[in-house]
């Protein structure tokens, strides 16, 4: 558990002076300006705001014109782990969910994390089948709720088997 946590990823440029548009992948952009650095010292964070659309604005020391703007589209702004709070209890960094293995409750292997989505309500977690059907879905997608995902560590994540059904 080692991996740097991204929080947010640069979606392009914002006006002509250099700021960029966020997409973010943590809390708010509150949680965001805690942080001064990123990606290992690459970007400094001068300021940033809400884009008033769930999104943030920055401006980062080392992009003065829309020209640097948008060479920084894609990128995403990792922190070391240790520069976060230490999670509680059924807290999760998405970063240690992908690529898990997936079992069920009751031993079956399943596949492994795709994805965590989330469209409002609770976190999803999208699992692709191993093998890969021939036919039906490839994937599936399962709340992170008690009920379906039971237990996770950083070697496997168990699901319900009723929730592995086709």
């Amino acid at each position: 558990m080692t991996k740097p946590i991204t929080l947010a990823a640069i979606a392009g440029a914002h006006g002509v002076a250099g700021e960029v548009r966020l997409k973010l992948f943590g809390q708010s952009v509150a949680a965001l300006s805690e942080h001064k650095s990123f990606n290992e010292g690459a970007l400094t964070l001068v300021k940033v705001r809400e884009d008033g659309k769930g999104g943030g604005v920055a401006r980062f020391a080392e992009s003065n014109s829309r020209a640097d703007a948008e060479r920084l589209r894609g990128t995403t702004l990792t922190v070391p782990r240790e520069a976060l709070p230490p999670l509680g209890d059924g807290e999760f960094y998405h970063v240690d969910l992908l690529g898990l293995a997936v079992v069920t409750d009751a031993g079956d292997a399943v596949g492994r994390v795709l994805a965590i989505e989330n469209f409002g309500a609770t976190d999803i977690i999208e699992i692709t089948r191993e093998p890969a059907p021939e036919k039906g879905p490839k994937t599936f997608m399962v709340p992170m709720i008690p009920t379906a995902v039971i237990e996770w560590d950083a070697a496997r994540l168990v699901i319900a088997a009723g929730f592995a059904e086709d």
